[in-house]
């Protein structure tokens, strides 16, 4: 009896030293989520230095060794650069390489040559969604905008009809489909398969860019009907060049990575054996780095030689493509930091210790935490980050699909409710020269439609698979 009653009364005096522990590490990581949304969004900080702040605070905040801390960051910072800096790069080169060779003219001229009136939205989202493949949003964005406005002035279209379509595309890309940013960290964070996760990205992608896309850009047009702006118009890549790559041959170049990736994800699950031939060769040439690698060397030949470069202006390409990056490989890195502090204080043991007993799927708590820091930095990337750090532990039982879906599941959310504490909200905003109220009215909406959808079908296929 004495010894039940002694270890009843353990029991009983550890749950409060728990439960004080989980407090304080959630205050801790309150505040250091506080830190980096005030620096962003009040100082105007570069998120790459709000990171940095916010990881030191929050590992203040927890009472953890300063050096500790800092240890953690670094750790966090190189191993994120380690796992997907060079595949940032890679996707920057054959991004400017499809700019700059009109490779990316040549895709929209010949879907919009064979399309026109109620097909026009339809052919904007597919472009948007081939083009928006290797490309970074904000890079989409410029690379489609002339398409946009020119189709809608010379057809007669309402704007927000091609326009919407158009961002859908780049947007659910963006915070879906691997090789973007948020995506390849969320994997690397949770340890989920890239494969799986891109072709389970694929399937809910395709019903979420559809309902985001040309379904919604019907009532966004009644909405919001204004003219496009001639002063948004600028040059085009391709105008300056003598020749631009041939269709197939640009299609079938920024698809290669995706092809080869799926391949991989196929074979593992249908010959699941390590030491056959098969999958050994299609582990190595499907890994995110050499199929990257592998469509920046096939690019350069279909892409830039096609379009007449030169050696030396493929080489200056190439240099020009990874300057731009240089800052969101900065802000990824110390996302990457950020998770791993989180990681090292235990806040991953405080969410499992605090949701064990909730009802909340695990897939919707995740969504749930990328939309709250999604809201409170305008960050889809930094939302991406910090989500995958606090919700890898939720994958810890799970199933290889699930664990995939968990990665889906944080993007849908670091979607939702663009406003202005968002870059992009401005981008969208001064190209199709809006007010404030109009794009909220559009481009928030549309982007709240793609988190909130992408989250139901992400749901439906957990119950499925």
């Amino acid at each position: 009896m004495s010894s039940l009653s002694v270890e009843t009364l353990a029991a009983d005096a550890a749950e409060p030293i728990t439960s004080a522990a989980n407090a304080q590490l959630g205050i801790a990581v309150l505040a250091g989520i506080a830190v980096i949304v005030i620096l962003i969004t009040v100082f105007k900080l570069h998120a790459f230095l709000a990171l940095t702040i916010g990881s030191l605070a929050l590992g203040a905040f927890a009472g953890a060794p300063l050096d500790k801390v800092i240890t953690s960051f670094s750790a966090g910072l190189g191993s994120t650069v380690a796992g997907v800096g060079v595949l940032i790069a890679l996707g920057a080169i054959l991004g400017k390489l499809l700019a700059d060779s009109g490779g990316a003219d040549q895709i929209v001229d010949t879907i919009l040559a064979k399309a026109s009136g109620r097909a026009m939205p339809w052919a904007m989202v597919l472009i948007a969604s081939v083009i928006g493949l290797p490309l970074f949003f904000e890079v989409g964005i410029v690379l489609l905008i002339p398409v946009v406005l020119l189709v809608a002035k010379r057809g007669n279209y309402s704007l927000m009809r091609i326009g919407i379509p158009a961002l859908a595309g780049l947007s659910v890309m963006h915070g879906l489909i691997p090789p973007h940013p948020g995506p390849l960290v969320a994997i690397d964070a949770i340890g989920a398969n890239l494969g799986i996760t891109l072709a389970l990205g694929v399937v809910v992608a395709i019903p979420t860019v559809i309902i985001a896309g040309p379904l919604f850009s019907r009532y966004a047009a009644r909405w919001v009907d204004i003219p496009a702006p001639d002063r948004m118009i600028p040059q085009r890549a391709s105008e300056d060049l003598e020749k631009r790559p041939s269709f197939g041959a640009t299609i079938a170049t920024v698809l290669l990575p995706v092809v080869l990736m799926l391949v991989k994800a196929l074979v593992d699950i249908v010959v699941d054996d390590p030491e056959n031939t098969l999958q050994r060769v299609t582990d190595v040439i499907g890994s995110p780095l050499i199929a990257l690698l592998a469509a920046v060397l096939v690019g350069i030949f279909t892409l830039g030689r096609a379009a007449g470069f030169t050696k030396g202006r493929i080489s200056s390409t190439v240099e020009k493509s990874l300057a731009p990056i240089a800052s969101v490989l900065l802000i990824v890195a110390a996302g990457g930091g950020f998770k791993q502090t989180l990681i090292d204080a235990g806040v991953g043991q405080m969410i499992l210790d605090i949701s064990k007993d909730w009802s909340i799927p695990a897939l919707l708590l995740a969504w749930l935490i990328a939309v709250a820091i999604r809201l409170a930095t305008g960050s889809a990337t930094v939302a991406t980050i910090s989500a995958a750090g606090l919700a890898a532990p939720l994958a810890a039982d799970m199933s290889t699909t699930h664990t995939a879906l968990l990665v889906l599941a944080i993007g849908a959310g670091s979607l939702f409710f663009s406003h202005v504490n968002d870059a992009g909200f401005w981008l969208v905003k001064e190209y199709f020269g809006m007010n404030v109220g109009q794009t909220i009215k559009t481009w928030s909406v549309m982007e709240t439609i793609i988190s909130v959808v992408g989250l139901g079908f992400v749901l439906l296929l957990s119950l499925i698979l």
